[in-house]
């Protein structure tokens, strides 16, 4: 009955939230769930470096990114049972260093992809890092795109999107 007929309820619901809602059984809900709290039972206990029985408390407190470990208030860890204050401070500092060195390891490739793009006629060095922090890293990446899918990079008018595209694409011509 929640469901409607024909899922008109859920079609309804969704675009009153504006959220995507789905449908699924009990089964597969709960193999999503267990799915998901394994992969996060693996990031902690490999990021944090805890054994599982930290990172098992950790997800069975609602715990599912090293961000929320790291930023949540002292005294929401403070009242988990298992943990004190000594523990605590530690696990945050470990998540925020995690976060830090994943945060320098992607900068790093950002920039390293950046220098391929800083060859090309009309890149400048902000497109090149807009670029490559979207996951552009190499020429070819560039001349596989179309214009619109650069346009909503801050001073990229069609035209300078256009030319730095078929910039990218010479090299295919030579």
């Amino acid at each position: 009955m929640a469901i409607g007929r024909g899922g008109q309820n859920v079609r309804l619901a969704s675009e009153l939230t504006g959220w995507e809602l789905n449908i699924m059984s009990r089964e597969a809900a709960e193999e999503k769930q267990s799915t998901e709290s394994g992969k996060t039972l693996a990031l902690f206990i490999e990021k944090l470096d805890v054994d599982e029985e930290v990172a098992q408390i950790l997800v069975d407190e609602g715990f599912s990114t090293l961000e929320e470990v790291a930023y949540v208030p002292l005294n929401e860890m403070l009242e988990i049972e298992a943990f004190d204050e000594d523990l605590v401070n530690e696990l945050r500092n470990r998540a925020r260093n995690a976060l830090l060195t994943a945060a320098i390891v992607g900068e790093e490739q950002v920039e390293a992809s950046a220098g391929d793009l800083l060859s090309l006629d009309g890149m400048d060095e902000a497109t090149a890092y807009a670029l490559a922090a979207r996951g552009v890293a190499t020429r070819d990446d560039l001349a596989e795109l179309a214009t619109d899918e650069i346009t909503d990079i801050e001073g990229m008018d069609e035209e300078r999107a256009a030319k730095l595209i078929m910039a990218a694409r010479a090299h295919w011509f030579e």
